[in-house]
This record gives C-alpha cells, structure tokens and sequence, in this order.
C-alpha cells in the first residue's frame, strides 16, 4: 500500500481489477452490475448537471464505461486510473467505438497538482471503498473541478444491511460480484461522505440510493434508500 502526497493506492485493489481487466466489456461477466447501473449513474449526473459540451472528468475510470456514456452524451471526457491494464481495455474499446476519451494513467491527487479548476464535472463512481484515504481523493476532486462546477461520488454505505447485500448476497449467494471485490471495513456512511465533501468546500446538494431487486434482478434509483449503494452530487461554491 502506497499513500504519500501524490499516491493514494492499495496496490491489492489495482491488482485486483488488474487481473479482471480484459472481461470489463463482457456485458456477463464480473462487471455486468457495473454495466447494469451505468445507465442510471449516467442519467443521474446528466439530469443534475446536462453533460453536453462539458469538460468531464472520471476518476477510477477503470474500463471505461461510464466514460464512454458521458461522451456519447456530448461531453467532452478525460478519464484517469492506477490500473494500467483496464486503462488499455478502454482504449481499444473507445476505438472499437469510436468514443474519444483521453486516458490517463495517474492518481487523483498527482493530477491535481497540473489540473487545478480545469473541469466542469468531475466523477468519481465505485472508487473511494478502493482506496486507502477517501477524504485525499475529495480533496483532489473539490481542486479539479471549477467554482461553480459539479461532483459526482457513489459508493456503498457500511451497515449490516450492505454486508449482507454487498458481500454475502452479490458476492457469495448471486455470485454478480468476485468473491473478495470488496471489504465491509472500506465502506462508507453517507455521514461521513458528507462530511468529507463538506470539509472539503463543497455543498452537498442531493443523495440517492441504487437498489436491486432480486427477483426483477432491475437496478433502479431510490431516493428513500441509501442503506446499500448510493450516489452523492454536490457543488463547488463560486
């Protein structure tokens, strides 16, 4: 594990999507939750803050996806991560595609050193749980975007609710997830997200829940409940 000023990695966890990385496009395989929820991630930021002709940023972009959604969207998408084999995976997939999305391999907190207020959205999805200090990567999202300038984060609340839901269910029950994808101790409480953002300078303006239904097997959003997977947009004050 590495976590100095410009590196706030697990390096577990990018060996982990390391060795997943060349199924990131099989709509079946160990990312198919991802590729179920990214039309609703997608809608989310897009409702809140129109992405067309936006400079956007993804951080933890990992294969791709919700990069290539932004930009057939309109925006116009640069996505980073510490993973250099997903990072190749969307590159070739953004040829296949024709999605022009500029990758970049580094940290949030190194690329915020060069790229202060340059973005008018910044992303950050299914990443903090990942890495060892969430509230670094916050602030190097609150220094990327630009006043006035809108934050995307989700990731999974930490209650016995989640465990059962996240671990024991799509892990080890409906097997939608790798065994060991993820740790309950990563998780976050959307207290302490909220804290982190605002502490940061942010507003924060709206919190969603993404729930699952098991026998639908649907994803969809819910505002009412955030007890497992939820979506957070705040703002960076002008």
């Amino acid at each position: 594990m590495t976590t100095t000023a410009n590196q706030n990695v697990d390096e577990a966890e990018i060996a982990k999507f390391e060795r997943m990385a060349s199924r990131w496009w099989d709509l079946n395989g160990e990312f198919k939750p991802l590729h179920d929820i990214n039309p609703l991630r997608a809608n989310y930021i897009d409702e809140r803050a129109a992405v067309a002709e936006k400079k956007v940023l993804d951080i933890g972009c990992g294969g791709g996806i919700l990069c290539e959604a932004l930009f057939q969207r309109g925006a116009n998408v640069t996505g980073i991560d510490m993973g250099v084999a997903p990072l190749e995976v969307a590159k070739l997939h953004g040829l296949e595609t024709g999605a022009q999305v500029d990758y970049q391999h580094t940290t949030a907190e190194a690329f915020a050193q060069n790229n202060a207020n340059q973005f008018d959205i910044v992303t950050c999805l299914e990443m903090l749980e990942h890495v060892p200090n969430p509230a670094s990567t916050i602030d190097a999202c609150t220094a990327l975007v630009k006043p006035g300038g809108d934050i995307f984060f989700s990731t999974i609340n930490r209650n016995p609710k989640a465990y059962g839901v996240a671990i024991l269910g799509a892990e080890y029950l409906l097997k939608l997830l790798p065994k060991g994808t993820h740790e309950y101790g990563k998780f976050i409480r959307p207290s302490e997200l909220s804290r982190w953002a605002r502490e940061s300078g942010l507003v924060v303006n709206n919190i969603c829940g993404i729930t699952y239904n098991v026998f639908t097997k649907k994803y969809k959003l819910n505002p009412d409940d955030i007890d497992v997977n939820y979506l957070i947009h705040a703002t960076k004050p002008l």
